[in-house]
């Protein structure tokens, strides 16, 4: 139930409260514009810090996230960096969530992202439900907006819920040569999920097992982040090129109208 809203000047949002978080009301847009080695505004984003297994979602992935420059900052020209480090001592990266931030209801999340590429490197920009501190995974409903897994010129794109997941992918252009538009459209009982122009898959209660509950219609957060290895790509070989940097030049959300 919203108690309160209140007005941010910078994103031209308003905020209300919802039961566990702030819920966004109206259009939002990070620019991520700031300082050079700075890190995204902590008005809207906590950056996760310590090795996967603390935080469980990444399949025995095997980096640990810092808050460190090195892994996670802005660059001084609108870009959010998250780099992806082999290091004497293992592997580090970083992880940007709006988790107790900022949450978004129905409506059009997008961003506007440079993927890296490589054996063992797993990108990927997707959403959790804001409640999972109360109901656990995959209760609270996951959904992958993109997931490179190895090769850029593949995509995956999966929402999971209690009862089971649903996923589409197959090859798509090299995404890490350039820039491209990555959305997520949630209505009441709908996720089309797209890239630039493009749909790539449109999500309903039909594409999950008959007893699955549709767990996607609750305020959910977004997640940025790049991992290193697990079950799911297999760990980084000779021919990994690290740093692997994913570059976030926007974000935005639009509600349905």
């Amino acid at each position: 139930m919203m108690q309160a809203i209140l007005v941010f000047a910078l994103s031209g949002c308003r905020i209300g409260e919802a039961a566990d978080g702030p819920l966004v009301v109206g259009a939002f847009t990070e620019d991520f514009n700031g300082s050079a080695g700075s890190l995204p505004n902590p008005e809207h984003w906590a950056i996760d810090t310590g090795p996967s297994a603390v935080h469980g979602w990444e399949r025995g992935s095997l980096q640990t996230y810092t808050d460190s420059p090195e892994n996670i900052q802005l660059d001084g020209r609108g870009n959010l960096v998250i780099t992806a480090r082999k290091g004497a001592d293992g592997f580090t990266s970083g992880r940007a969530v709006t988790r107790g931030k900022l949450e978004f209801g129905f409506g059009t999340i997008s961003a506007r992202i440079k993927f890296p590429t490589g054996q063992g490197i797993w990108p990927a920009f997707w959403m959790l439900g804001s409640n999972i501190d109360e109901v656990g995974w995959p209760e609270c409903g996951e959904i992958d907006i993109m997931e490179l897994i190895n090769q850029a010129d593949r995509y995956h794109v999966a929402v999971h819920a209690p009862g089971g997941d649903a996923e589409a992918k197959g090859p798509i252009v090299d995404l890490s040569r350039e820039f491209h538009e990555y959305w997520v459209t949630r209505t009441e009982n709908s996720i089309a999920i797209g890239v630039d122009g493009d749909v790539l898959k449109v999500f309903t209660p039909a594409d999950l097992p008959p007893d699955s509950p549709w767990v996607f219609r609750d305020p959910m957060f977004v997640l940025l982040n790049v991992a290193v290895g697990g079950t799911w790509p297999g760990p980084p070989d000779e021919s990994t090129v690290f740093p692997a940097a994913m570059i976030i030049d926007w974000l935005r959300f639009v509600p349905l109208g």
